[in-house]
């Protein structure tokens, strides 16, 4: 599992940290929600998803977890035949297709839960 946070020259480690430790210090450094996207390769349907998501892309960390990994098979007995799944600050979220209403419905409650606790 990967995570990318290019935004904090505080965190060097957290920026691609494995670990829920430096995925937490990456998110608490932006202040954005984390996507996480469960996929496998080749997946065309992830790739469409992620197209589809671009326009709100600085609005998120995207967290790609490949389910066909020995360390992620458990998510793999969940999701094989369901992927791309996301979830969104570690809850489910939608699968199959990215569901645009959905997707900024829970973005935006999110952002503004964030902005509250500023």
């Amino acid at each position: 599992m990967m995570v990318l946070c290019f935004l904090s020259r505080a965190l060097p480690r957290a920026r691609h940290s494995p670990s829920p430790l430096g995925r937490q210090l990456c998110s608490a450094s932006t202040n954005k929600p984390i996507l996480t996207l469960f996929t496998k390769k080749p997946c065309p349907l992830c790739d469409e998803a992620k197209e589809v998501l671009e326009p709100y892309k600085r609005r998120f960390i995207l967290q790609e977890v490949d389910i066909t990994l020995p360390e992620n098979s458990a998510w793999y007995d969940k999701y094989k035949y369901d992927i791309p799944v996301f979830h969104l600050n570690g809850k489910f979220l939608m699968k199959h297709r990215v569901d645009i209403p959905k997707f900024e419905d829970r973005l935006r409650k999110l952002e503004l839960q964030s902005e509250g606790n500023q």
